[in-house]
């Protein structure tokens, strides 16, 4: 009798929400979304990277950096520019990226914080088109705020 090895939970909607674009379900768009899916916090390259090795997943810089070019450009991931100058990426599911992002100086993790929606106190000139909104907090997460609380 053959053995079933079902999908772990965030491959099988990696898999799902890749079957819904134009392009190809390969292993490394799969990972990386999986990866992304996964995570608490947006992840920079290197923390991809070695999330990756850690689960068996292969993948060199060049084929990493194009993946997650493509899950961004297809609406999957976006990017996060942080303090740090580094950019970190967090899954999207297709949702428009209009959201605050939260950068806590103590661990330098970055949280995407889909609740707080900015607000725009504004009118953009006739002929003007906002496509995205990019709100960055700073300050300390729960975890790192209860440790210095102690």
């Amino acid at each position: 009798m053959t053995q079933f090895n079902p999908l772990p939970d965030g491959e099988l909607a990696a898999r799902n929400l890749l079957q819904h674009t134009s392009g190809r379900v390969t292993p490394a768009r799969v990972g990386v979304l999986s990866i992304l899916l996964n995570a608490n916090a947006a992840l920079s390259h290197q923390e991809i990277e070695q999330t990756a090795l850690q689960q068996g997943l292969i993948v060199d810089r060049v084929t990493l950096y194009r993946a997650l070019d493509w899950l961004v450009e297809q609406g999957l991931a976006h990017k996060i520019s942080g303090a740090d100058r580094t950019w970190r990426y967090n899954a999207q599911a297709g949702v428009p990226h209009q959201h605050a992002h939260f950068h806590c100086k103590d661990c330098a993790q970055v949280f995407c914080l889909e609740s707080l929606q900015p607000t725009l106190l504004f009118a953009l000139p006739s002929g003007y088109q906002i496509d995205e909104v990019e709100l960055n907090l700073q300050g300390r997460c729960p975890a790192c705020r209860s440790k210095h609380a102690s």
